[in-house]
């Protein structure tokens, strides 16, 4: 079984959770490339407005990041798969920082004990929320599409996925809408996605339910997917309180 350190940074702007990954990320290849077992780690942040822009989007013209950062949000191209998305208060964003040839899937399910491609990785961080979705919160109608990420009645997305897998240790990860202010994505094409929505647990609920209120049951859904122990942190470690871009 494996030892997955949750971390909970609270409110961060995105840069600074970007440069926290990386350490990580370091870290744990350092230690790979050692031959030295190690945890991984799920790093838990609540961004400040932000839109980021992965690999596979249109370039953005500078006219069109200008407007968005106008509006009091930051704009970032980074190193992920997916398209624009928005990051704000009220979403619950985690990086999982895995190590996909240790870390494991339960043995209920068809591929434990095998090490994980990024499509099942995918797949499985999609279950995580589908079952948090729909047995922790009762919300009907939760699954996948097509389209990667998780979403309501196949056209309200609630959640946004973008991976980035190098040396076989993941990084970037989920955004689950919590209860965010939904007209930040007004502004933009989510994931390049005409014609869809986005929804939150707060929406779908008609009642007010915030990050705190999620983070604890997200950590356990990782523990009924994966063969793992997850220990949550909230005072998290000096020096990752430190890192700065």
């Amino acid at each position: 079984m494996s030892l997955v350190k949750a971390l909970w940074f609270g409110r961060q702007r995105y840069l600074h959770g970007l440069a926290i990954q990386e350490q990580l990320f370091e870290k744990l290849n350092n230690r790979k490339h050692q031959g030295i077992a190690s945890e991984h780690y799920l790093c838990l942040f609540e961004h400040y407005p932000t839109y980021t822009v992965g690999l596979r989007s249109h370039l953005y013209s500078e006219e069109e990041e200008m407007r968005l950062k106008s509006l009091g949000a930051e704009f970032h191209r980074i190193k992920r798969g997916g398209m624009i998305t928005y990051h704000g208060p009220g979403q619950l964003v985690a990086y999982p920082i895995f190590d996909l040839r240790t870390i494991r899937l339960k043995e209920n399910n068809s591929r434990s004990g095998l090490s994980l491609g990024v499509k099942t990785f995918v797949n499985s961080i999609e279950e995580v929320l589908i079952q948090l979705l729909t047995n922790d919160y009762n919300i009907t109608g939760v699954s996948r599409t097509t389209d990667t990420g998780v979403w309501v009645d196949g056209y309200r997305k609630i959640a946004a996925i973008g991976i980035q897998v190098r040396h076989g240790i993941t990084s970037h990860g989920l955004a689950l809408n919590c209860n965010t202010d939904l007209s930040w994505f007004d502004l933009i094409v989510p994931c390049g996605l005409e014609g869809k929505e986005s929804t939150s647990i707060s929406k779908e609920l008609k009642k007010e339910v915030p990050i705190n209120a999620v983070i604890h049951p997200f950590c356990r859904k990782f523990e009924k997917i994966y063969d793992c122990q997850v220990e949550l942190i909230s005072e998290v470690p000096q020096l990752e309180k430190e890192t700065t871009c």
